[in-house]
């Protein structure tokens, strides 16, 4: 393990103590972004404990964060951080939400971290050492037929509305349709328990502690256009038999 990974485990398990703070709290306080997503004071503390704990371990390093914008890196390195991925579930107490945390390198998303802090489960990988949950080895699944995959989904709205995306056929294909969304639904794609997951909708902080994991397990995270990237649109992750049949399909 490097250096590296091990204080983005360590802050990410600090981050979620952080979180367990206000996990469940009636009394919680619910804002609305620009953007109508909601924000709440954990999101906003988790994030300033995250930036804190790495300026001081990093002090030349970019950190790009959901709440508070981006800072120029001055030697190629950049922090990527989402203090709370699943906000919606988090305010709802259901406790599928995490704590992401990614570093990019020359462009390379070199490391990713997901803390569930209220399930006490930690994955967590770096590029060609392997993906791990809670100091366990994982790996994908190896389904290699639709019909017999675990399709997870994080908005509903995926089941009612219609579109021409080549994607709009392939839920009528799959064995089990779930709405186990956000971070979660990609670890269990990572962990072998379900086998593709479709965001519509991805920002840099939501994937790029996501697909080094995934990755490393064996499967595969691509955006609509086939690419493998934490700035394009969407994100798909799946195993990798399942990966071909997907992008032969896009």
């Amino acid at each position: 393990m490097t250096e590296d990974l091990q204080i983005a485990l360590e802050i990410a398990e600090l981050a979620g103590k952080e979180t367990l703070k206000y996990f469940g709290q009636p009394s919680l306080v619910v804002e609305k972004k620009r953007d109508k997503s909601p924000v709440t004071i954990a999101d906003k503390n988790t994030e300033q404990l995250i930036r804190t704990q790495l300026n001081q371990k990093f002090p030349d390093d970019a950190i790009l964060g959901e709440e508070y914008g981006d800072a120029q890196s001055k030697n190629g390195r950049k922090w990527i951080i989402d203090p709370i991925d699943g906000t919606k579930s988090f305010i709802h107490g259901v406790p599928l939400y995490g704590v992401l945390i990614g570093l990019e390198v020359n462009d390379q998303i070199k490391v990713g971290v997901v803390n569930f802090p209220a399930l006490n489960i930690m994955y967590y990988a770096e590029k060609g050492s392997g993906a791990y949950k809670n100091f366990s080895r994982i790996s994908v699944s190896d389904i290699s037929d639709l019909n017999e995959a675990t399709f997870v989904f994080t908005d509903g709205k995926f089941l009612t509305e219609h579109s021409d995306h080549p994607f709009e056929k392939i839920k009528h294909e799959v064995g089990l349709l779930r709405g186990w969304g956000d971070c979660y639904a990609h670890m269990l794609v990572a962990s072998g328990q379900a086998d593709v997951v479709i965001e519509p909708e991805m920002s840099p902080w939501d994937c790029a502690a996501l697909i080094p994991i995934v990755e490393e397990a064996g499967g595969r995270c691509f955006d609509y256009t086939g690419a493998t990237t934490i700035y394009g649109r969407g994100l798909v992750s799946a195993n990798a038999n399942i990966s071909d049949h997907l992008l032969k399909k896009i």
